[in-house]
């Protein structure tokens, strides 16, 4: 396990080869840090990359080529160590590639590759899978990054989100870890805001699926931008722990998800998955603005 730190002179980043997570986004003149830190009291992570599962398989486990696949919730890519594969002045990258240990839940060869590139005040987080195989896998991939809010009092959260291009916002909550089969009209304010309270959070995270909007930010208490997150990703959540009044949200962009409650189908069945053809790459990325 090791740290490694970049830093542009406007911000700096902090990234643990554990798991290769951004553990710390802060300004360089400031001072501010935009990211969560980790307080297990609440959440003992800070970004952790989601491989190569997005949430929960149903009863964690699925079926794949008649063999019964078991997984813990989003995978084991972030409790893994990567090696450091490449690193400048504004841009490193991390490597994971199969394993024994890994076969007996996800009976794929993979490499993985996590990086981070720093550009004036935004940080851009790169995710490649390669399929070195003869073989189809599948996988899903995301991006958990919490980060903590801009103003907390004592008993509320006091910040706003904004939704780039939309009115209303179509979310599909979570039960007990699995999506739910309803989705419900989220309503934001005349100026395209929502306010974060509590009971926002109520059925666990909001899904946003369909790409319905591909820009997120967190304003502060008077509607003044803080931090944006951009994506290109089909789907996304916004989450903060239910009743704990939380100082973080977190914003995540996902090429994948949960299975729905009452999906009884195989791996190759699951909604938002991915497949990726023998020998060939999937690439992603999306940004954080400061």
């Amino acid at each position: 396990m090791a740290e490694y730190v970049l830093d542009n002179g406007e911000i700096k980043i902090k990234v643990d080869s554990h798991g290769a997570e951004l553990r710390s986004l802060s300004d360089c003149k400031s001072g501010r840090e935009y990211m969560w830190c980790g307080d297990a009291a609440y959440w003992g992570r800070v970004s952790p990359v989601l491989f190569p599962l997005v949430g929960s398989y149903r009863d964690g486990q699925c079926r794949h080529n008649g063999r019964l696949l078991r997984m813990s919730q989003h995978g084991f890519a972030r409790d893994m160590e990567f090696m450091l594969t490449e690193q400048s002045g504004e841009e490193i990258w991390f490597c994971l590639t199969d394993k024994e240990n890994t076969w007996e839940s996800y009976p794929f060869a993979f490499s993985l590759e996590i990086g981070y590139r720093l550009s004036g005040r935004s940080v851009k987080v790169m995710w490649r899978v390669f399929n070195p195989s003869k073989e189809e896998m599948y996988f899903s991939i995301g991006g958990h990054p919490a980060f903590a809010v801009p103003v907390r009092e004592k008993d509320r959260i006091t910040c706003y989100l904004a939704f780039d291009g939309v009115e209303k916002l179509w979310v599909r909550g979570l039960k007990g870890g699995l999506a739910v089969k309803e989705l419900h009209t989220l309503m934001l304010e005349k100026d395209g805001t929502l306010p974060v309270t509590e009971e926002l959070f109520a059925q666990d995270a909001l899904v946003i699926e369909n790409s319905q909007t591909g820009k997120v930010q967190l304003l502060s208490e008077d509607k003044k931008p803080y931090l944006t997150v951009v994506f290109d990703a089909p789907l996304f959540g916004v989450w903060t722990p239910p009743g704990k009044n939380a100082p973080f949200i977190c914003i995540e962009p996902w090429y994948g998800r949960c299975d729905r409650e009452d999906f009884t189908g195989s791996l190759s069945e699951r909604e938002w998955g991915n497949v990726l053809a023998a020998g060939k790459a999937f690439e992603a990325a999306y940004d954080i603005l400061v």
